[in-house]
């Protein structure tokens, strides 16, 4: 998705770049200026700030530019998280929600583990789990453990930081 306006964007600068080089260096060599850079000039000089023409083309550069920033601060797919390039040219990714179905089958098979709730985020996975019959310290070494081990196997280009959170669960009246 963002591939395409970089690549348009790099090839309309590239061309633009070119021409006013081309101009430039004709007008050195002593011949005259391309006629549409002449024009353009008179007119840029002529016009008032106020204009409606400038005013517009300014609006749209503004929004021009505005989008370009937006493109280029924001990640691209969000849901995606990057898997390590093993195969140099193969581009991979894995879903965080299929992340984190798989860190919570792996969370589940921890002995104590009642119940647990996985969240991956693209810089940390927070683990929420219900232990029942065993000391909560030791559920949750336990579970740290699985949870590493189990981001270590997903191969993603950035190992995100682990939470876990181990509690009782709450008592029936």
């Amino acid at each position: 998705m963002r591939r395409v306006p970089a690549a348009v964007v790099a090839l309309l600068l590239f061309a633009g770049t070119g021409i006013l080089l081309y101009d430039a260096a004709s007008v050195r060599a002593g011949r005259t200026g391309m006629a549409w850079r002449r024009t353009l000039t008179d007119e840029l000089a002529s016009r008032r700030l106020d204009d409606v023409f400038m005013l517009a083309g300014a609006a749209v550069l503004a929004a021009l530019g505005l989008w370009l920033l937006v493109l280029a601060l924001t990640p691209g797919k969000r849901s995606l998280l990057t898997m390590r390039p093993d195969v140099p040219g193969v581009r991979a990714g894995l879903e965080r929600s299929a992340a984190a179905l798989v860190l919570r089958d792996r969370a589940m098979e921890v002995s104590g583990v009642q119940a647990v709730r996985v969240t991956v985020s693209r810089r940390r996975v927070r683990a929420r789990a219900t232990a029942h019959f065993r000391d909560l310290a030791r559920v949750r070494g336990d579970l740290d453990g699985a949870l590493r081990s189990g981001i270590a196997e997903l191969g993603l280009a950035r190992r995100p930081g682990l939470a876990v959170r181990v509690r009782r669960p709450a008592k029936r009246r």
